[in-house]
């Protein structure tokens, strides 16, 4: 290793990750250092419940990571990472065993909605068929990379996109389309009427149609260790087990990246009261079962998707989001359900499978949601307690201990509302930079904010080479 690196990353998360990288392409010396005795951050897989059942602790399925601009310039593939596809990347069951859903197909979709509502789901969605390249990275991309590369289609994008999904879903007369909405758009832990959450629908239901939403074959592990194989090709060092607490501690670097939350990077870096108003969100109550047999839903159409989401109307799901960011206990919670040993084998044993399932309570919450989820599932999976082999179950104080940056169980890394909602962690012309001119945020609270694409790493790196080059 250098006498003088330049560019010590803290956090082996794929953001972490994925700076490290575009560094180390770019021929600068890079190590990373992380608290934990493995990479992955957010995007891990562990036997949680029984030898030979891999769960992902937290996500699970990536259409960003698929359809992620950075992660389209690496040889992910010559290191291990294999997307798997569902035949249906989305079920949203209703009581009477139907079920809206999103396929490949745009037409099958929107039939799926009623004939009263097929025609405008495809008014909705047409416009931005076929540009997802274009598309994607202009929603990911951060206002200080300068105009759009399609700025007309970016525009009117962003005119819908800016919408709450509740008057995007106005466009529905019935109850199907407006729950689809509602669903993809709770995504974002915020009620269905805040800013911007209509962009968080339509952008999942057009990757949806474009790029898929897949799982990488053995668990999201698989994206972390492809990032951590192709940095070591590149000639970058990992080191794990190694928790950091103060800047000092780290070896002499030009720079300092830091995927963790703004809180954590002020106390280490010394920053003092830099983000004091930056604000975390309600957390995630999560489930991972181990079962003896696929889940019965009701819908046919469940039990051939990765993703199924479990609230039956709009106002139902924006009432538990609601119920959640309020800071009041969950009662008839909306789940967020992932099935992958349905098309990867690798994650059970034979005839076996695992469930991935979250629903959302408030921020730090200490109860138990168990029953709640359970019965959610049971309403449209009967029989579905009966498979139970063992469960793992992480409230938000579990959430928390597991990562770092998921304060009091935010797994956003920070809450989607008011202003927040497109200036993080912060008002300022580049995000990532701070007030120490060596120290950088390249986490998930920086632009363009949760998901597994990289794409806030992809940002801080170019924002640390610039600056290392100007020096």
């Amino acid at each position: 290793m250098p006498s003088m690196l330049d560019a010590v990353v803290v956090g082996a998360g794929p953001n972490g990750l994925t700076a490290a990288v575009e560094l180390a392409r770019r021929g600068f010396s890079v190590a990373v250092y992380e608290a934990l005795d493995s990479v992955g951050g957010g995007a891990r897989t562990e036997e949680l419940t029984l030898p030979g059942f891999r769960h992902d602790p937290c996500s699970a399925v990536h259409p960003l990571g698929i359809g992620s601009p950075a992660f389209a310039r690496m040889p992910l593939a010559r290191h291990g990472l294999e997307w798997l596809h569902p035949r249906l990347p989305l079920a949203h069951p209703f009581p009477d065993g139907t079920a809206a859903i999103l396929s490949r197909s745009v037409g099958e979709s929107a039939m799926s909605l009623g004939a009263a509502d097929a025609g405008a789901y495809r008014r909705l969605i047409t416009p931005y068929l076929g540009h997802w390249d274009t598309l994607a990275a202009d929603f990911l991309r951060t206002p200080w990379d300068g105009l759009p590369r399609a700025p007309y289609r970016f525009a009117r994008f962003g005119l819908d996109a800016i919408q709450p999904a509740s008057w995007l879903a106005r466009r529905f007369k019935g109850e199907k389309g407006r729950a689809l909405l509602a669903g993809l758009a709770a995504h974002s832990i915020a009620p269905t009427s805040g800013v911007a959450t209509g962009g968080i629908a339509l952008v999942f239901a057009l990757a949806a149609h474009e790029v898929g939403w897949p799982v990488p074959r053995g668990g999201s592990q698989a994206i972390s260790d492809a990032l951590a194989s192709y940095l070591g090709e590149l000639g970058g060092e990992i080191h794990t087990g190694t928790e950091v607490k103060r800047l000092d501690e780290l070896p002499p670097a030009r720079a300092y990246v830091f995927d963790t939350s703004p809180t954590a990077l002020a106390r280490i870096a010394g920053l003092g009261h830099a983000y004091w108003r930056y604000r975390y969100g309600a957390s995630a109550f999560k489930v991972d079962y181990a079962l003896s047999g696929p889940v019965p839903w009701t819908a046919k159409d469940a039990r051939e998707a990765g993703t199924v989401h479990i609230g039956p109307t709009a106002g139902e799901i924006d009432t538990a989001l609601r119920r959640a960011v309020e800071g009041r206990d969950p009662e008839v919670p909306f789940l967020i359900t992932a099935q992958p040993s349905l098309i990867d084998p690798t994650r059970a044993p034979d005839g076996k499978h695992v469930l991935w399932a979250y629903g959302h309570v408030p921020a730090g919450w200490e109860g138990d949601a168990t029953e709640a989820v359970e019965r959610q599932l049971e309403r449209f999976a009967p029989g579905f307690r009966d498979l139970v082999l063992a469960r793992a179950v992480a409230g938000p104080p579990r959430l928390a201990a597991r990562n770092a940056n998921y304060v009091g169980g935010d797994i956003a890394c920070g809450a989607f509302a008011g202003l927040q909602t497109v200036l993080r962690p912060k008002l300022a012309r580049v995000p990532y930079a701070t007030a120490h001119p060596a120290v950088f945020l390249c986490s998930s609270a920086t632009p363009p904010g949760p998901g597994v694409h990289g794409m806030s790493g992809h940002h801080a790196a170019k924002a640390v080479w610039r600056r290392l080059r100007a020096e």
